[in-house]
């Protein structure tokens, strides 16, 4: 198991290149199983997560290979139907192929998720849609078995918004029976990705990208060949990274258009932004003002860089509030943060972020993925030298976080613990 040793106190200079998204890359990548055909994905990148994805279309007969950032699947007549639990406990997208396994076969074995680090993350809207499009359900033995001679359209209002229940949903309704329509729709830009790839290969869905998606099932979809967008939250990160050691950073590929409330949240903090005509110059020469944050929904201030937000306020000038709306376990990075240093008190789901003026090394614990950035972070502004176990994490969702961070001033190095 690998650690990341991180000096801090050197401002950032330099260029950093946004990868692919894995959030994007991985719903694409299931949806290689709803038709026959050798698919190509672009800009994929090399992430842990990728390769367990990958594991599990071998064992549903596909065969998957990566170049660099291109990834091709043939997914000629799968051997199986059964995404194994040893899979899907580690890593909850794994569910993403019960869409599309029923959809172009009438059935599917998948494992149930059960609970992660940071919030139980049921699939009950999953199930729920599934159900309307005639799917015949059966749970026993910690897995869903579902069966259905051919799906038909349905009208689905679910109950919450839920990016993957939405991108499962939308898959399985690409080849049913009929018009579908989802109500209360995820509204992500990776569930406009996975419906512009499914459209280029012949499918019809009008509305993503909006709280209500229109299906209009097809017969067949020929093989997808697709460029996957770039990581809006990898492209948050090197953000708040510029501005949280004082630095300058050129960050190529920045969705400029998907962070809107991420960028809005950093100006007001004193962050400096400019567009560059392929991605953005951020810069910060001071301590950054306190904010006030609400985590919620696409378009609203994402999750997954509310971990990030906090460790900048942790060196504001006065005391922010940060408020997570979305999972209830969100918080566990605290504990390691106030080992550096950090002054924060949490009340239900609410955190009271009190600045510092300085950050001391230590050694942490990285809990999941978004926690770990929040603690390299930290530590590229802290006093001293901090040791970070389990970067596993990190290594899911970042691809070469270390060497990018190195190549523009940081002094990290990556050890065996």
């Amino acid at each position: 198991m690998d650690k990341l040793v991180i000096t801090g106190g050197r401002p950032l200079v330099g260029r950093v290149k946004v990868s692919g998204a894995k959030n994007a890359t991985l719903p694409l990548m299931c949806a290689t199983l709803l038709s026959p055909g050798r698919h190509r994905l672009h800009n994929v990148p090399d992430l842990r997560d990728v390769r367990t994805m990958a594991r599990l279309l071998a064992t549903l007969g596909a065969k998957v290979e990566q170049k660099g950032d291109e990834l091709s699947v043939d997914s000629a007549p799968s051997r199986g139907m059964e995404a194994p639990y040893e899979l899907v406990k580690t890593m909850r997208a794994s569910v993403l192929c019960l869409g599309p396994l029923v959809a172009r076969h009438g059935r599917a074995r998948v494992s149930l998720p059960g609970g992660c680090a940071i919030g139980a993350r049921p699939i009950d809207q999953h199930l729920k849609g599934l159900e309307a499009l005639g799917c015949k359900l059966d749970i026993s033995g910690g897995y869903v078995e579902a069966t259905a001679k051919r799906l038909k359209g349905a009208d689905i209002s679910l109950d919450l918004v839920t990016v993957t229940g939405t991108e499962n949903l939308m898959m399985a309704a690409s080849l049913a029976k009929g018009a579908s329509v989802l109500r209360n729709a995820a509204r992500e830009p990776e569930v406009v990705d996975l419906a512009n790839a499914l459209n280029a290969a012949g499918a019809r869905i009008e509305g993503a990208g909006t709280a209500t998606i229109t299906i209009h099932g097809v017969d067949g979809l020929a093989a997808l060949d697709h460029r996957v967008m770039p990581d809006r939250i990898e492209a948050g990160t090197y953000m708040v990274a510029a501005a949280i050691t004082r630095g300058e950073l050129t960050i190529a590929d920045a969705p400029l258009e998907h962070l809107t409330a991420v960028v809005g949240k950093l100006k007001e903090a004193g962050v400096r932004f400019q567009p560059t005509p392929k991605g953005v110059i951020v810069s910060s020469r001071r301590a950054p003002k306190p904010v006030t944050i609400i985590t919620g929904p696409y378009p609203g201030f994402p999750t997954d860089m509310q971990a990030q937000l906090m460790a900048f306020m942790c060196l504001s000038t006065g005391s922010s509030v940060i408020q997570e709306t979305i999972f209830e376990n969100r918080f566990m990075h605290v504990a390691e943060l106030r080992r550096l240093g950090a002054d924060v008190e949490i009340t239900g789901s609410t955190a009271l972020v009190k600045g510092a003026r300085k950050l001391s090394g230590a050694p942490v614990m990285a809990t999941d993925l978004r926690a770990s950035a929040c603690l390299v972070l930290a530590a590229l502004a802290a006093h001293g030298e901090t040791h970070i176990s389990r970067v596993y994490h990190l290594d899911r969702g970042y691809e070469r976080i270390d060497q990018k961070l190195t190549a523009a001033g940081a002094q990290v190095r990556r050890e065996k613990e």
